[in-house]
């Protein structure tokens, strides 16, 4: 196999894994699923990932990397940091793709147990926090946000927002997306000194 042909073999896996996962959760995903679903030997996907273990971490990896190209599309852009900051709100409201949110829930649940998914975890969620302290920063700056503690107003609001995401993703009905928007936008402007309006 070439190097290129097992890349594409990889790639595939990890699609497949992540389909997989999505339907049968962290904790009931067996390497046996993932070959019987992709149509290769169980062998093959020992030879890519070696354990159980990598595969799923590896695996969550994949899925949440779609999740942080759009968050690095919002950060490099030449945005202001208020419309970088609106963008990321909506980024991380659970939207979209319907496996993003389960499966960030998923994978912060199995990371208690597996450490190989607990690194991968920790790397991700950092990312968010680290960036989104980097945008208040800059708008700091400019004298856009009034804010002494942007990395600690990153967490807070980061904190806030996962709470809300996983009722609004695991419990149906108990809160509205609307209310979600509202409250992480009241939030965030009591952290930034804006208007919650120009959130909007």
């Amino acid at each position: 196999m070439t190097r290129r042909a097992a890349e594409i073999r990889l790639d595939a896996l990890l699609r497949t894994a992540c389909d997989v996962i999505a339907e049968r959760g962290l904790a009931n995903t067996r390497t046996a699923d993932v070959a019987q679903a992709a149509g290769v030997s169980q062998a093959l996907v020992f030879y890519h990932f070696a354990t159980k273990e990598r595969l799923l971490a590896q695996a969550f990896e994949y899925a949440v990397e779609q999740d942080l190209a759009r968050l690095d599309a919002v950060v490099s852009s030449p945005s202001p940091p208020l419309a970088k900051l609106r963008r990321i709100l909506k980024l991380y409201a659970p939207a979209g793709r319907p496996t993003s949110w389960p499966m960030w829930i998923d994978g912060w649940s199995e990371s208690l147990r597996t450490p190989d998914l607990e690194r991968v975890s920790r790397r991700l969620d950092l990312r968010w926090r680290e960036d989104l302290a980097a945008i208040i920063a800059d708008g700091v700056r400019e004298g856009t946000f009034e804010c002494a503690d942007p990395a600690g107003a990153a967490w807070r609001i980061s904190a806030v927002m996962d709470g809300l995401a996983v009722q609004l993703a695991v419990h149906d009905r108990v809160i509205s997306r609307r209310q979600f928007t509202e409250w992480v936008r009241l939030l965030t402007a009591r952290e930034l000194g804006l208007d919650p309006a120009e959130l909007d």
